[in-house]
């Protein structure tokens, strides 16, 4: 399957319409229930990242099944390990013979009082650390690595760090990533106004939640929770980052460009022609190295993708099947050896 197959039905092709579904209750409900299809069994875990920082996982496997591979997943911003497509992508590797490892970043989902320090798009480091301290429990099997979004800019840069730091990643699929967070500031204020108001809202009640948790390293007022995307990100990244600027900041993480061109870790990333989100021009401007393959839909929205009005997920299949051929291939010549 190739993103060329990916063809919803002309009720689901609107691109907005993509978007608010992919992360509706609808999709929510999909996903408990196939994860509970699979007969799977998850267990939260806290996990060491380093400089005494703790974030959270859910762990899941099938009982009595032998896992032949491990998957790393990583939630997009203001997501959670909870997320539908990330219930959904889970119960898809399971019944393929992974166990799954749903990584929540810092202050995402119920996690709020593990760190004193706030959440921002640059702190990879502890992300890595995270992944390498997953692998180390789950050493004897073959890892690979997803995430969507926001996560999936985070799993390109855990993978661009793998070999730096000896993660044995086989594989990283990665869905409509976001590649350059400047350019993807300015078109979500220049597109429909849904998409901040969303980001905003999920943004301040998770401040305000760290600041009831930590008072008195988070002082701030409601003025603050007040301000609009971009001066609440230039608050952030003045009072609570070393970047000083939000050009800084932005280029901190940014993927864009020829930033990926010296990956070693296979690749595949997903992206729809009509994401509403993510500037289609800077996949097209990507270098990539020749291990790293870019599918483009003409339909999808933001991380959306969805087969029908049952909230089937394309992505979600792309990524199992994406993830399962990288595992077979690493296997095969053990196989052939054996």
């Amino acid at each position: 399957m190739n993103a060329r197959d990916y063809r919803p039905p002309w009720s689901l092709r609107s691109p907005h319409l993509q978007s608010v579904l992919g992360s509706s209750a609808l999709r929510h409900r999909r996903g408990r229930e196939a994860l509970a299809a699979a007969g799977a069994v998850t267990t939260p875990h806290i996990i060491d990242a380093g400089e005494g920082v703790r974030l959270q996982g859910l762990h899941s496997v099938l009982p009595g099944a032998q896992p032949r591979a491990l998957a790393l997943l990583l939630h997009g911003w203001e997501g959670s390990a909870e997320s539908s497509y990330m219930q959904l992508t889970a119960a898809r590797l399971l019944v393929r013979g992974f166990e799954v490892f749903r990584l929540n970043f810092r202050d995402h989902g119920d996690t709020h009082h593990l760190n004193e320090g706030l959440f921002h798009s640059n702190r990879i480091d502890e992300v890595v650390h995270a992944a390498k301290e997953v692998a180390r429990r789950h050493a004897t099997r073959p890892m690979v690595i997803a995430g969507y979004s926001l996560g999936g800019n985070f799993a390109l840069r855990v993978a661009l760090r793998a070999s730096a730091t000896s993660l044995p990643l086989a594989h990283v699929a990665a869905v409509c990533p976001v590649l350059d967070p400047a350019r993807t500031m300015d078109a979500m204020e220049a597109g429909p106004q849904l998409y901040m108001w969303y980001f905003e809202r999920k943004w301040r009640e998770s401040l305000a939640r760290k600041r009831k948790l930590f008072p008195t390293s988070h002082d701030f007022d409601d003025r603050v929770l007040g301000l609009r995307m971009r001066p609440l990100t230039q608050w952030m990244v003045e009072r609570h980052t070393e970047f000083g600027t939000l050009d800084r900041y932005f280029e901190g993480y940014s993927i864009a460009g020829d930033r990926l061109a010296s990956l070693r870790v296979p690749a595949s990333i997903l992206m729809a022609e009509d994401d509403p989100v993510i500037p289609l021009a800077d996949f097209h401007a990507l270098r990539l190295p020749a291990n790293a393959d870019l599918e483009i839909a003409k339909h999808g929205g933001h991380c959306g993708f969805l087969e029908n009005w049952h909230g089937d997920g394309f992505a979600e299949r792309w990524v199992a099947e994406r993830l399962d051929a990288a595992v077979h291939a690493t296997m095969a010549p053990l196989s052939v050896t054996a």
